[in-house]
């Protein structure tokens, strides 16, 4: 009786079940994408049905500071996971605290931009539907920078006090992913409000 070897690929030795985590992450995203995409809809079905009040091309600016400095936070994010996995730690400290004044570069440009319109231009949630399909949309955004900006102040803080290293990288890889999703985010929000909407 003859026998064959047996040879398994090496691909097949080196796969591994994924992240948990990143898969936990992953669902959230869909089902956050699904509400995003409901706003949008929202956003895009009562455009130009207003009655009264100011409309979008009326008091709306292109925030293209806060825009620049939202998606410049992926590159330098994607840059602290790279260093994080091989274990460059004041690297990875760097360009999470980069990361970090960019959002919250943005959410200062959010917060001006909502007091010139509601103390300047006079729209408010209640205004008209304009007023309420922007704050909720753009709103929902901002919140999710807001939570999101609270996750990587976190691990900044841990960073400083040296409690981060190679070891934590699937870990923080989970946080990015939902950072990159935020900017993902803001592209649709940005095309559809201030270049379409307006």
């Amino acid at each position: 009786m003859s026998s064959i070897p047996l040879r398994v690929p090496e691909d097949a030795l080196k796969w591994r079940l994924p992240y948990k985590s990143r898969v936990g992450m992953a669902a959230l995203i869909v089902g956050e994408s699904a509400l995003f995409t409901i706003f949008v809809v929202a956003y895009i079905f009562y455009l130009g049905r207003s009655l009264t009040g100011p409309k979008p091309s009326d008091v709306l600016e292109v925030p293209v500071l806060g825009t620049i400095c939202l998606l410049s936070s992926s590159l330098t994010i994607w840059r602290a996971e790279r260093a994080i996995e091989n274990d460059r730690r004041r690297s990875f400290t760097v360009w999470l605290a980069t990361t970090v004044v960019l959002a919250v570069c943005f959410l200062v440009g959010t917060a001006l931009e909502w007091h010139k319109l509601i103390y300047r231009d006079g729209l408010t949630i209640s205004t008209n539907l304009f007023g309420t399909t922007f704050y909720s949309l753009v709103g929902l955004h901002a919140t999710h920078v807001i939570v999101g900006l609270f996750l990587l102040s976190a691990v900044l803080l841990f960073s400083l006090f040296g409690w981060i290293d190679q070891r934590q990288s699937d870990r923080f890889s989970v946080v990015a992913l939902y950072w990159h999703f935020v900017d993902a985010v803001w592209v649709v929000v940005f095309t559809v409000v201030y270049l379409i909407g307006r």
